[in-house]
């Protein structure tokens, strides 16, 4: 019960932040499996800018983040917020955008203005 209180916390305080133009880092704990059959855990740290947001409040919402890979080729992925798998979000950076979707940053090559997160 005393870790389902933490989770709630931690929603409460990233839930608001979550909006297109943030960047964030999403730590994605992933279950990987050996040679010996021994099942092993690690979090993994994809760090891009949020695209859009889906699902509003709701337990099925989800954001599409975007970063630029090596050889600047760029990777979406879409993280469900309330997926048990997601450890933790935070927010480093707020850019400047008007829009609720920002699907026009693919091919956008200026650069957004971004404050840094307290």
């Amino acid at each position: 019960m005393a870790k389902l209180n933490v989770k709630q916390d931690w929603h409460e305080q990233v839930l608001p932040l979550l909006k297109a133009g943030v960047t964030v880092k999403v730590h994605q704990i992933i279950k990987e499996k050996n040679t010996k059959g021994e099942e092993k855990q690690r979090v993994q740290i994809f760090e891009g800018i949020i695209l859009g947001r889906h699902g509003g409040q709701g337990k099925s919402a989800t954001i599409t983040v975007r970063k630029v890979a090596s050889g600047g080729i760029g990777v979406e992925r879409i993280f469900p917020i309330w997926s048990p798998a997601i450890s933790k979000i935070e927010a480093t950076k707020i850019a400047e955008v008007r829009r609720a979707k920002l699907s026009y940053i693919k091919g956008y090559k200026k650069k957004l203005s971004e404050k840094q997160v307290k």
